[in-house]
C-alpha cells in the first residue's frame, strides 16, 4: 500500500473514534459506571466473581462494600495458579501473557495478567488515541507519512507452563497488530533484542535511513539512543537526520528533567511533545492538548477508577471514592478494576486532579517512592519541580538523581541526601544545595516545618555522581533499556548506600 494512501486512511479511521472520546467526555460518571457492570457481569461466573456474587452486584455502593481493596502481594497466590494453567479464577477468557513488572530496581518481582481483552480494547485501542487526539489538535500533521521510532522493553518473552512473561513492551510488540507494525521502526526482532548495547546500534543501522516522523518511549533512556544518533551520524540535532520528524510520545519517568536536554537536540519551537501514562496494568491517560502539562483520563478503555486521599491512605480511617466524588488539588493513590481481572486493586501510583471536566490529571509519584521519615512527606513532583526551579537559578543541567534519609542517630538531627549526576555543573555547589532546599520548603509546607530552625531536618546533603554511575548501577542490575527507572525518592537507604559504593 503507498505510504500517502496508508496516510488518509489511517487518519480517517483516528478521526472518527473522537466522535467516540466525546461520549465520556459529556457522560463521565455514566460511561465509569456503565464499564464497572460490564465487568461484573462479563466475571461473573469466575471463582472471584462467585467468591463475592457479582451476580448480585447492581450498584457501585455495593462493590464497594463486598469486593475489598488488594496489594499484589494479597492476589499473588491467584495470579500464580493462572501463570500454571488454572484458568477462570479471575477473568472468564484465557489468561497466558504476563507482564513482569518490579516498580523498582531490585524489588521482587511482579506478573501482572494481560488478558486479550486489555490487549484489543486498552493498550492497542490507547495507541489509536493517541494518535487521533494529535490529529485532532495538527490537521497539518504529515505524521503518517513516515514511520514511528519506538524504543521498547530489553527482554524477550519467556514460557513458562503454558504462559508468556516479559515486559509489557515486549508482549505489546509481539502481539502488535498489522497497522502498528507497518508504521514502525525498528523491526520486530531488534526490537525485542535483549542486551542493551547491542540492541541501541542495531536500531541506529535499521532507522537512520527511514523517513522518522515521531519518536515514542521512555525519555531517560531515548535520550541515549538519541545521542548515539547523532554521534554515530556525526550530525548537530536530529532534524538534520530526520527532517520530517514532529512529536515525541512519551511516558514513564517525569519529562521535565529531561525537557531542555531535548530542546538542545530538536530545536525547533513548533516541535511536540505528547504525554501518555500508561503502566503494565493498563493504559491511563493521554495529553489531549499541544502543550498542556496535564493528561485526559480515558474513561472506556474496560478500567474502573477508584481514588484514596493520600492523607488517609494506609490509615483506619482510609476512604475510596469513585472518579465523580474527587476533588481538585488532591493526591490521590489510584484503585483500579480492569478487563484483565484486577479487582479493586491498589497500582501503587498517586495523582492529582487540575480538571474535572474533562478529567484531567498529572501524576505525583508513587506511594512507595517518597520521603516521609519525619513527617515532610516529600514526594517526586515535589522533588522534581525543585530541581527544574535550581538547575533555572544555577544553570545547572542534571541528568539523573536519587535521594533518601539520613536518619537521626544520638542528638544529631536528620537530613536528605541526595546523588545528582549533573550534565552540566551548578557554578557554585553551595549555592546549589541552599537553593534546592528554598526551592523545597517553597514547594512542601511539611518540609519547610521540620526545616525550621533545624528542629528536625538539616540542609540536604548532595553527592557528586561520576559520569554514568546510574546508567553502571543499572548495567550491574541487568536492568538497562527500556522500561526500567532509577528510583528517585525513598524511604530507606538501600539505594542510597548501593549506589555511594560505585561512586568511590
Amino acid at each position: 500500500m503507498p505510504i500517502t494512501l496508508f496516510n488518509s486512511i489511517a487518519s480517517w479511521l483516528l478521526k472518527k473514534r473522537y466522535h467516540q472520546i466525546e461520549l465520556f467526555l459529556k457522560y463521565p460518571e455514566e460511561v465509569q459506571e456503565e464499564v464497572l457492570l460490564q465487568l461484573l457481569e462479563f466475571a461473573e461466573d469466575t471463582e472471584i466473581g462467585r467468591t463475592y456474587d457479582f451476580e448480585s452486584i447492581a450498584s457501585y455502593g455495593t462493590f464497594k462494600e463486598r469486593v475489598p481493596i488488594v496489594s499484589y502481594e494479597e492476589i499473588e497466590p491467584i495470579i500464580e495458579r493462572t501463570r500454571k494453567g488454572e484458568q477462570n479464577l479471575f477473568w472468564p477468557t484465557k489468561v497466558k501473557l504476563f507482564a513482569k513488572s518490579s516498580g523498582t530496581t531490585n524489588a521482587k518481582s511482579k506478573f501482572i495478567p494481560v488478558s486479550g481483552e486489555a490487549l484489543e480494547d486498552c493498550h492497542y485501542k490507547s495507541s489509536k488515541d493517541l494518535l487521533c487526539l494529535y490529529l485532532n489538535n495538527n490537521e497539518n500533521s504529515q505524521l503518517f507519512t513516515g514511520k514511528s521510532l519506538r524504543l521498547g522493553g530489553s527482554k524477550e518473552l519467556y514460557e513458562d507452563n503454558g504462559s508468556f512473561f516479559g515486559d509489557l513492551s515486549a508482549i505489546l510488540i509481539d502481539n502488535m497488530p498489522l497497522w502498528a507494525e507497518y508504521s514502525s521502526t525498528p523491526s520486530n526482532k531488534v526490537s525485542l533484542m535483549s542486551e542493551w548495547e547491542s540492541k541501541l546500534m542495531a536500531i541506529i543501522h535499521e532507522s537512520v535511513q527511514e523517513n522518522v516522523t515521531s519518536l515514542a518511549g521512555v525519555p531517560s533512556w531515548m535520550l541515549v539512543l538519541l545521542n548515539k544518533v547523532l554521534q554515530e551520524t556525526g550530525k548537530e540535532n536530529l532534524f538534520q537526520v530526520w527532517e520530517h520528524l514532529e512529536v515525541y510520545f512519551h511516558g514513564g519517568v517525569n519529562f521535565s528533567p529531561y525537557k531542555e536536554q531535548y530542546k538542545n537536540i530538536l530545536p525547533k519551537s513548533d516541535f511536540n511533545y505528547y504525554e501518555i501514562y500508561n503502566a503494565s496494568e493498563g493504559f491511563f491517560a493521554i495529553q489531549d492538548r499541544n502543550n498542556a502539562d496535564d493528561l485526559l483520563l480515558m474513561l472506556d478503555y474496560g478500567i474502573f477508577y477508584e481514588f484514596i486521599p493520600m492523607q488517609t491512605y494506609g490509615s483506619l480511617q482510609e476512604d475510596v471514592v469513585p472518579l465523580w466524588e474527587v476533588e481538585l488539588g488532591v493526591n490521590y493513590a489510584i484503585v483500579i478494576t480492569t478487563n484483565s481481572g484486577l479487582w479493586r486493586y491498589k497500582i501503587g501510583d498517586t495523582v492529582r486532579f487540575t480538571s474535572k471536566s474533562p478529567y484531567r490529571i498529572k501524576v505525583t509519584g508513587r506511594t512507595k517512592h517518597h520521603i516521609n521519615v519525619f513527617g515532610e512527606e516529600l514526594i517526586i513532583e515535589n522533588a522534581e519541580e525543585a530541581l527544574k526551579l535550581v538547575c533555572q537559578k544555577t544553570g545547572a543541567e542534571i541528568k539523573d538523581y536519587t535521594a533518601g534519609p539520613v536518619f537521626m542517630v544520638n542528638k544529631e538531627k536528620g537530613a536528605h541526601e541526595w546523588i545528582i549526576e549533573f550534565r552540566t555543573m551548578p557554578n557554585d555547589m553551595d549555592t546549589f544545595i541552599r537553593v534546592l532546599d528554598e526551592s523545597l520548603k517553597s514547594l512542601n509546607s511539611d518540609y519547610e516545618a521540620k526545616r525550621y530552625n533545624n528542629i528536625t531536618l538539616n540542609m540536604p546533603i548532595v553527592h557528586m555522581a561520576r559520569k554514568n554511575l546510574f546508567y553502571d548501577w543499572l548495567k550491574a542490575n541487568d536492568k538497562l533499556g527500556g522500561q526500567h527507572k532509577i528510583p528517585r525518592l525513598s524511604n530507606k537507604r538501600d539505594y542510597i548506600e548501593e549506589l555511594l559504593q560505585l561512586n568511590l
